[in-house]
């Protein structure tokens, strides 16, 4: 049972971080007995169930979803991503596109956009009791992360392909527009400043007339 776990450990890893070059890996299932690989097969469907369900339970969960292709990211990069989307309550998970899609079937509305490339969903994690900041109140917050990080970090190579915003599949136009709006803190900045700005001009009206009297 350990050499099975291991080997289905290593497959699922090679699926989702696949290899470069010719596509060519050391199987370490190929030489399995007929018992080992009849454990492998249960364990790698029972291990393959449990990540659909996992993706399930993120998009029931979440306020808005983004697919991200992130072809060509160093690690070193994801980390950083990772470490950045988790301070503002975004999560990042990477996933096959099969488990992916199969994960989507009948989560929301419309046609899943074309993924292209390798690809990760950044999601919005439910906001905590004691916190009102982080995302879980924010449909906006997950592609504006995204968008961020990409504009902020010259070189790295990370584009929004599309996502899920209110219930509906949504294509990148869609979230590219999304990701411009101002948080909620920036906008109330804003409206501040315009009510600000009309007394401070009728104030200064009001001081030019009490020195010509």
């Amino acid at each position: 049972m350990g050499r099975a776990v291991l080997t289905v450990f290593f497959i699922l890893l090679v699926e989702e971080y696949p290899l470069g070059g010719g596509g060519e890996f050391f199987h370490p299932g190929a030489s399995a007995t007929p018992q080992e690989g009849n454990e492998i097969h249960m364990l790698l469907k029972s291990k393959k169930e449990e990540i659909i369900k996992d993706i399930e339970g993120l998009v029931k969960e979440s306020k808005s979803l983004v697919f991200v292709n992130f072809h060509g990211l160093k690690v070193s990069d994801e980390t950083k991503l990772r470490r950045e989307l988790r301070n503002q309550g975004v999560g990042y998970r990477v996933s096959r596109k099969t488990l992916l899609a199969r994960a989507l079937k009948g989560k929301a509305e419309g046609e899943i956009p074309s993924l292209l490339g390798e690809v990760a969903i950044a999601y919005s994690k439910p906001a905590r009791l004691d916190d009102t900041s982080r995302s879980g109140g924010d449909a906006t917050v997950v592609p504006r992360e995204i968008y961020n990080f990409q504009k902020t970090h010259k070189g790295i190579v990370l584009s929004i392909l599309g996502g899920i915003f209110e219930g509906k599949f949504v294509g990148k136009e869609m979230m590219m527009e999304l990701a411009m709006i101002p948080t909620r803190e920036v906008l109330l900045s804003k409206l501040a400043f315009l009510l600000q700005s009309p007394m401070q001009r009728l104030a200064i009206a009001v001081g030019e007339v009490a020195k010509k009297k």
